[in-house]
């Protein structure tokens, strides 16, 4: 086996583990994945004016998110099925994570439940989808907050299901065995394989409420008392509006390209969605980060910090906790690199002048 030391070796590694089918919904995009493509590009496309000599001996990557301290402005995305990848699912997710001193944000489409997640510790994040069943929504809330999670992500963007050909070809499904452990038993914790489509895209279709709007954020604010952090933000309008409804933060997303195909870049939107912020609340940013360069180039251009998805579950699939741990590792180090190369020693030095026009 090759020596694992990026995260794109740690994709190819996962890729033979994993099933077709896992691989392709991990990886897979909606129609022709362009903006899947492009989260990667545009980071590429970005260029940096380090500067020099200044004393960067000593570096500190640590940073504040909504009152949590954390070693590095890298938290774990949210992202479904675990258990796909590595039978300890979203345990050894979890338990990596803490090790490395972030936050896990939970999938409401997990594999392992919010309360036996939460009990490994540490600060934990629950990614919410809204349900036509309210009450099964209310239900989930109520258990993030029971359990200790301290914030709800809310995902505004997923209201309507696109189609992703990679899901549809495989007939996408949960094998016997797996099931989504935050459902059960409301009969919300099955997705049977179709005949002619992706089950998942079934399931999405017939369950989650496409009624969703901005007074949603009032109904959350009734039933908890948890900040939520709204994710699926790219235009600056649209976060003006999150601010003046009451969210807690803003992560800059487009669902991994897994959404509105040829949709802008999340890099690329993060720019005037902090210009409309100006600073009020918390921006984190996610898609497309692949390298400490590139937490590097978020930070400079307004986010207090990034996500990860999908090299966490490549992590996963390769090795469990420990992979999960690796490629965690690995961010930390490339983006130390590129801090003290920046001439920065802490991530609050990281400034708009470090980043070429956009």
């Amino acid at each position: 086996m090759m020596e694992l030391i990026s995260i794109r070796d740690f994709e190819s590694a996962a890729r033979e583990k994993l099933s077709a089918m896992a691989y392709d919904y991990y990886r897979g995009g909606s129609f022709d994945e362009i903006t899947l493509a492009e989260n990667d590009a545009a980071y590429d496309r970005l260029r940096l004016y380090h500067r020099v000599l200044r004393d960067v001996s000593e570096r500190d990557l640590s940073t504040d998110v909504l009152g949590s301290r954390i070693s590095m402005p890298v938290l774990v995305a949210p992202t479904a099925f675990h258990q796909l990848a590595h039978p300890d699912g979203e345990l050894a997710t979890a338990r990596a994570t803490v090790a490395a001193g972030t936050i896990m944000t939970l999938s409401t489409l997990s594999n392992c439940s919010i309360e036996e997640v939460a009990a490994i510790g540490g600060p934990l994040w629950f990614q919410l989808y809204v349900y036509r069943d309210r009450e099964a929504t209310r239900g989930l809330v109520e258990r993030a907050e029971a359990a200790g999670c301290t914030a709800i992500v809310l995902t505004v963007d997923a209201q309507v299901w696109p189609t992703r050909e990679r899901d549809v070809r495989n007939r996408f499904h949960l094998p016997s065995g797996l099931q989504m452990a935050n459902l059960m038993p409301s009969g919300l914790d099955e997705i049977h394989r179709s005949d002619s489509d992706s089950g998942l895209a079934h399931y999405v279709v017939s369950l989650f409420d496409p009624t969703l709007d901005w007074s949603d954020l009032a109904w959350l604010a009734n039933i908890s008392t948890l900040p939520v952090v709204i994710k699926g933000i790219v235009h600056p309008d649209d976060a003006r509006l999150a601010v003046e409804h009451g969210a807690a933060g803003i992560i800059v997303s487009n669902h991994g390209g897994r959404q509105l195909d040829t949709s802008v870049a999340t890099i690329e939107a993060l720019p005037a969605v902090a210009e409309a912020v100006d600073g009020r609340l918390p921006i984190l940013v996610d898609g497309g980060v692949r390298r400490g360069t590139d937490i590097l180039k978020a930070l400079a251009l307004g986010a207090k910090a990034v996500l990860v998805g999908r090299p966490i579950l490549w992590g996963l699939a390769t090795n469990g906790q420990e992979g999960v741990g690796q490629v965690l590792e690995i961010l930390r180090k490339e983006l130390d690199v590129a801090l003290g190369l920046c001439g920065c020693r802490r991530c609050d030095e990281v400034d708009r002048g470090l980043v070429a026009d956009v």
